[in-house]
């Protein structure tokens, strides 16, 4: 039997009963609905996780000051001594670092005219830029020399222009910084959110020696300090190794005796980033198996619906048998019909997975990929549960001892 017989057979035949190839359509429609909005969501989630370490930098280590402890028991994170610019300098010396910044952090008010913003102020050095990649749209970055001579100037995220300057250029107009007036001589590029739900974008960048002696404030015991560290490992080098190497340099800078508690914190965020990858991938594979389940039942749904369409049809079935039809072609017929309910059950749950897919990013600001390969793999596995799944009653109806089903009642 030619496939355009077959097909023209099977589309006569799903028409007949609009209705119920519809409802056996559904399991269908939403197994491969499930399918494509899962795997969209997470292909896009594991784009936007790479896109955060290159951002973060997979090769970064962060330093931070952890607890003072007293008789074993903790004051608190942050409460040891801070770091200072000479430990920065210091880092710089080690052979397999290409990069060292030093920072404050504070949160701040912003003020420009009559309107103001509460956002996040770094003060850091040059070293930040190329760490974290980050270059200006507008203007320029503070420059070593701003560093050194504590200059009154600031770079600003592009959250901080919108809700201060209100579509007008930065550039050259002061803003008020916890009543410290600066001039905006940079606006940087937009990174959007980071892995941790903050707004990377909500931010402004000054020099550490404005920061610490105009804003922050000066630590009372420890000259020029640094709240926190970021190292950049130069490209090629073993991150566990130079994290090793770095823990024991500032054990020793900081007098720390062999089997003590350190008393400062390291650690690598982007092994935080791709453990959360990991708890993700898991939690996709989960609702991959829950959605195949769905199509599962959609397949079962179809061959129990063929089954009966078989049983209704047994004298159709034995008359186009004694009028000169195969057994093989009984079977094309009955699978054509299987196959055309999945793929046209399959279209539309693609359509609706798309759907899902593209709400759940406007609502959830959660990154979709719909790529090609999703696309054929969604119409592929309702194909195959056609194909499976309607075998078994194309089998049985070709099986049919003619004369028999020209009894039949």
């Amino acid at each position: 039997m030619k496939f355009s017989v077959a097909l023209g057979s099977a589309l006569e035949a799903l028409f007949a009963n609009a209705l119920r190839s519809f409802l056996t359509m559904l399991g269908i429609i939403i197994g491969v609905a499930s399918v494509m909005a899962m795997m969209s969501i997470s292909q896009g989630a594991k784009a936007l996780i790479d896109q955060q370490i290159s951002a973060l930098g997979a090769n970064t280590l962060t330093l931070r000051p952890g607890a003072r402890r007293r008789y074993g028991v903790s004051s608190g994170a942050g409460t040891s001594a801070p770091f200072s610019e000479a430990d920065v300098a210091a880092l710089k010396t080690l052979p397999f670092v290409r990069a060292v910044s030093g920072q404050l952090n504070a949160g701040v008010t912003a003020v420009s005219g009559q309107t103001n913003w509460s956002t996040q102020m770094t003060g850091t050095d040059t070293a930040y830029f190329e760490i974290h990649d980050w270059k200006p749209v507008e203007g320029r970055l503070f420059s070593p020399h701003d560093v050194r001579v504590g200059a009154a100037v600031a770079v600003i995220g592009q959250t901080v222009v919108k809700n201060l300057f209100d579509g007008t250029s930065p550039l050259g107009q002061r803003i008020r910084i916890n009543n410290v007036p600066v001039k905006v001589i940079g606006v940087l590029q937009e990174k959007g959110q980071s892995s941790f739900g903050s707004d990377r974008d909500d931010i402004v960048l000054i020099p550490i020696s404005t920061a610490r002696n105009r804003i922050v404030g000066a630590h009372p015991t420890t000259p020029k300090n640094v709240a926190r560290i970021e190292v950049m490992v130069a490209d090629g080098e073993d991150m566990k190794q130079a994290q090793g190497a770095v823990m024991d340099f500032m054990r020793a800078r900081r007098h720390i005796r062999a089997g003590a508690d350190d008393d400062f914190m390291l650690f690598n965020i982007a092994d935080f980033i791709r453990a959360r990858a990991a708890t993700q991938a898991t939690m996709g594979l989960l609702l991959a198996f829950t959605a195949a389940v769905s199509l599962f039942v959609g397949g079962v749904g179809v061959m129990n619906i063929m089954l009966v369409s078989v049983t209704e049809r047994t004298r159709e079935i034995g008359l186009r048998m004694a009028l000169g039809a195969r057994g093989s072609d009984i079977l094309v017929q009955f699978l054509t019909e299987a196959l055309v309910l999945c793929s046209v059950g399959g279209l539309i749950g693609i359509l609706i997975g798309f759907a899902i897919a593209l709400l759940a990013a406007r609502t959830g600001h959660w990154p979709v990929s719909i790529s090609p390969q999703i696309i054929l793999l969604a119409l592929g596995s309702a194909a195959a549960v056609g194909l499976f799944f309607g075998y078994f009653p194309a089998r049985r109806a070709a099986r049919l001892n003619p004369i028999e089903a020209l009894r039949y009642e």
